[in-house]
């Protein structure tokens, strides 16, 4: 069974930062892709960015030039954010996707709360 650890949430003031880390029990693979994702309450859970073993990543458009994933070579994935905005406070989830087979993981989730 693949396990995700998160890590790295926090309280932080607006125009600050965190990093989140998500550590995998397996390597993660050149064509499988780990991804933050997060969840406010009462919302569904978005797509935040994402990055594929062979390193090609993919943001949403709200935290492009703020954000940065990195790590998909290894068994870390690290999400770098900058500039935090009050509308990124939010529940930040790990998930790792595999082609073959065809599986999904997520992690249980780490708390992101960005005051104004």
């Amino acid at each position: 069974q693949v396990q995700l650890v998160e890590s790295g949430g926090g309280l932080v003031q607006a125009g600050g930062s965190l990093r989140l880390s998500c550590t995998i029990s397996r390597n993660i693979g050149y064509y499988n892709v780990v991804g933050w994702h997060r969840q406010a309450p009462g919302e569904q859970r978005d797509l935040v960015a994402e990055i594929t073993g062979g390193g090609r990543t993919n943001y949403a458009d709200s935290v492009k030039g703020r954000f940065t994933i990195s790590g998909g070579n290894a068994k870390t994935v690290y999400l770098q954010m900058d500039n935090l905005k009050p509308e990124d406070t939010s529940v930040y989830y790990c998930n790792f996707r595999t082609l073959f087979p065809a599986n999904t993981y997520w992690g249980q989730g780490t708390q992101v709360t960005v005051s104004s």
